[in-house]
């Protein structure tokens, strides 16, 4: 007689060996699940937003992308200290960033006020959303440029999504400030303004990046690094709307510096070359 085991041992043992079960029941480091973790909240936090702005509750819904950025700017630090980045994280962050910052803010401006442009208002806000999807697309088509400079890792081509939900949501801030009375009753003006932030998203402007930024610093500059940091979270709590909307201006302000900075790096690139 045959022993049952004896035959099945052999089965076993290809079973063993074949390298797709392996994979199925392969171990996945902590480190890759922290970072979609962080990206999973911030996508909760956007859509969260839109909820909130459709019930009306407006300084909620705008602190809700907030939070979603803080988040965005978490997971990517967060994946490259960890050495968790992974091309699922990626594609996560990227589709997150298309809810959190360009269809959140499209629909909260549609609702508080482009809506009273009936058409024309929903019009602007799908420009919005567009742009934004456009712009995602295409960075993270320029992440697989070989021929990129080292130097070109300091700039974004246009305002990156995070920025552009900050500036696209100003007018929002101006209102909470007592400056806008009604969103419907500057429709005319916001509207013009939304679609002017969604071509800075899709231009060729250079904007700076602060993504290759806080890796190390110098030691003797790292108590003046912690009390600013410290003192803009403080200013953040205290006073939210103050605050946003003089970092949404002084971010307007930098680009003609990031422009003249990015012309004077290629210049000598060039010169390089020659």
């Amino acid at each position: 007689m045959t022993d049952p085991d004896r035959e099945e041992a052999p089965d076993t043992q290809e079973e063993a060996l074949d390298p797709a079960r392996q994979r199925r029941f392969a171990m996945v480091p902590v480190r890759y699940l922290l970072p979609n973790l962080i990206t999973l909240l911030a996508l909760c936090s956007g859509i969260t937003a839109i909820r909130l702005g459709i019930e009306g509750r407006y300084e909620l819904a705008i602190a809700s992308v907030m939070v979603a950025v803080v988040l965005d700017a978490l997971d990517g630090r967060l994946a490259r200290l960890l050495k968790g980045t992974s091309r699922f994280g990626a594609e996560l962050d990227s589709l997150t960033d298309f809810v959190n910052f360009g269809v959140a803010p499209a629909l909260l401006l549609y609702i508080w006020s482009l809506n009273s442009l009936r058409t024309a208002g929903w019009v602007i806000a799908l420009i919005y959303a567009i742009c934004c999807a456009l712009r995602l697309a295409r960075f993270n088509v320029a992440l697989d440029d070989p021929h990129k400079p080292q130097w070109a890792n300091r700039f974004f081509t246009g305002a990156p999504a995070p920025a552009g939900a900050g500036l696209v949501l100003l007018p929002f801030y101006l209102s909470f400030l007592g400056l806008v009375d009604d969103g419907h009753g500057f429709a005319l003006l916001i509207g013009p303004y939304v679609v002017l932030v969604a071509l800075l998203m899709v231009s060729r402007i250079p904007t700076f990046s602060g993504k290759h930024m806080g890796s190390s610093i110098p030691r003797d500059i790292v108590l003046p690094v912690l009390g600013l940091g410290s003192f803009a979270a403080i200013m953040l709590i205290a006073y939210p709307w103050e605050f946003l909307t003089v970092i949404a201006v002084a971010y307007l302000a930098l680009i003609p510096v990031s422009m003249r900075s990015y012309r004077r790096h290629k210049a000598a690139d060039a010169a390089r070359s020659a």
